[in-house]
């Protein structure tokens, strides 16, 4: 009990550097659009079509509502690398939840009970 116990507080502090080497974060997605205007004789017309663009958008939740901000290509790209980040920030926590469970079931010899919400009806 006290090797694994021991693997699983280095698996921990591997995971916690892990977490300082991420920089900054943001939620949301970025999309590159082309668009079609529909002015007669206009390139996004034509036969092939050139479509207009590319255009960047970084779309992401505030206070509940969905905002979309116009971006620069080179914008687009760092925020692609932040939202990057705020997934592998999330897998890392995820990864640490599990092992601290583990750990938790060696610690107490047993698997934990699910909390029970309200509205849930016994199966």
């Amino acid at each position: 009990m006290a090797t694994r116990l021991a693997e699983y507080e280095e698996q921990l502090k591997a995971l916690a550097g892990e977490l300082a080497g991420i920089g900054f974060m943001s939620q949301g997605s970025v999309v590159c659009r082309y668009t079609r205007c529909g002015k007669p004789g206009c390139r996004c017309q034509a036969s092939p079509p050139l479509p207009h663009g590319p255009y960047y958008q970084l779309t992401r939740k505030v206070a509940g509502k969905t905002v979309t901000t116009r971006l620069t290509a080179s914008q687009a790209a760092r925020y692609a690398e932040w939202i990057a980040n705020q997934r592998e920030l999330r897998r890392v926590l995820a990864e640490m939840e599990q092992i601290s469970r583990q750990a938790a079931e060696l610690i107490l010899g047993k698997t934990p009970e699910p909390d029970k919400t309200p509205g849930d009806r016994p199966a």
